[in-house]
């Protein structure tokens, strides 16, 4: 197998509340996701080149403007943060700056253990709300769990990658100093532990997701 599916919505999502981290706004937003970033780095799983969020008014909501922001490696908290403000919509003056996602490639192996490159195979949000701040990781494929998304079982592909998700996992609780909880199910999947729920098996085989892809 050398090419992935991605699902639509996430396989699993693992979020952290970081009020005892860090205080809440942007630029300390920013420093958290390069902080995280960099441990996904040393993993293997994230290597940063782009950050994205949407722009909302506080009373009015989202207005539908995307901002996509090339960044290389390692990022400075403090002049991304002047980059961000710069690029505020002229026609709202009183725009601010939504969850920003980080994205980027990671590698990962298939089942004869050769190295693969995927564009966001994790996907790191961070959250400048002005009352607290928070972050997500979420994974879209399937190579974190026993089955592929047809439901046959992947046993070679999971050992190559899911302990590298769940290791990274584990050095983000110790880096933020609290430990994630699941984010919500999905048609797809749902995390358990650092890890993909198991879904029911029958027949030897997990459940078909093709019809969502």
């Amino acid at each position: 197998m050398s090419f992935l599916m991605r699902a639509p919505r996430e396989c699993a999502s693992w979020e952290w509340e970081l009020d005892a981290f860090a205080a809440p706004g942007l630029e300390p937003a920013l420093m958290t996701a390069a902080r995280m970033s960099a441990v996904l780095r040393e993993h293997g799983l994230l290597e940063a080149d782009v950050l994205e969020w949407m722009w909302f008014v506080h009373g009015v909501g989202g207005i539908g403007v995307l901002t996509r922001l090339p960044v290389m490696g390692r990022f400075d908290a403090a002049e991304l943060a002047r980059r961000i403000r710069r690029s505020r919509p002229v026609g709202y003056p009183d725009a601010q700056v939504g969850p920003i996602a980080v994205t980027g490639k990671g590698t990962w192996f298939d089942a004869e253990g050769g190295e693969r490159r995927e564009r966001d195979l994790v996907v790191l949000t961070v959250d400048p709300d002005d009352h607290a701040l928070t972050a997500d990781v979420e994974v879209f494929h399937d190579i974190w769990g026993r089955y592929d998304f047809r439901g046959v079982p992947h046993p070679d592909v999971q050992r190559r990658n899911a302990p590298r998700l769940a290791a990274a996992l584990r050095a983000l609780d110790s880096l933020l100093g609290t430990p994630a909880r699941p984010g919500e199910p999905t048609y797809f999947g749902c995390a358990e532990g650092y890890g993909i729920a198991e879904p029911d098996e029958i027949d030897g085989l997990g459940p078909d997701l093709t019809d969502q892809l």
